[in-house]
């Protein structure tokens, strides 16, 4: 098994690529430990010394590592992904509840749907697609008074050019395509 390894915006991550299909839909991203008893390969991952964060997209893991030097955490990192699809352990286990995308707590008003769903829209054609190019994923969370709040996720959580992304480039695509939109900003 080839995996192939690419650096992120974001130098605390890494996007480990295992030519495999690692989730069908969806994303799922364990901050910590905790809660991540319900895939084996991520509490394999966390096992390893330095990892503090574990993401799955569709074809991809992201790994983020409170490390110096990535030498010495990147072998053991690939180890246990190798070790998982070799396996062939599931990456959730059968009786876990997939995480929500949103969880559950968008906000806007019913007032402001249109412009919801536009805004939603423009984030799964355009923005998603290019951020998970990054080993990262945005979602939206919610929209008030012109504001409208994303999550940030895997690589774009703590990247250092994240508010660049949101104001630059989420912020300029959805005040150019959805007037009512004044500002983006992180939940």
């Amino acid at each position: 098994m080839f995996i192939q390894i690419e650096s992120t915006p974001n130098p605390a991550t890494l996007k480990f690529l295992p030519g495999k299909t690692v989730l069908e839909e969806g994303t799922l991203d364990f901050r910590s430990s905790t809660g991540s008893e319900k895939s084996p390969l991520a509490q394999r991952l966390f096992a390893i010394p330095g990892v503090t964060g574990v993401f799955f997209g569709q074809d991809f893991i992201t790994v983020t590592a409170d490390v110096e030097d990535w030498s010495h955490i990147k072998p053991a990192i690939l180890g246990g992904i190798m070790e998982h699809f070799v396996t062939g352990m599931p990456i959730l286990v059968e009786d876990a509840e997939e995480a929500d995308e949103n969880d559950g707590s968008e906000f806007f008003a019913e007032d402001d749907r249109a412009m919801v769903d536009t805004i939603k829209e423009l984030l799964e054609t355009r923005v998603r697609p290019a951020v998970a190019q990054d080993g990262g994923d945005i979602t939206f969370k919610g929209f008030q008074d012109g504001v409208v709040y994303l999550n940030m996720r895997g690589a774009c959580a703590g990247c250092p050019s994240s508010t660049a992304t949101l104001k630059n480039g989420i912020e300029n695509l959805l005040r150019h395509f959805v007037p009512g939109v004044e500002e983006v900003r992180a939940s």
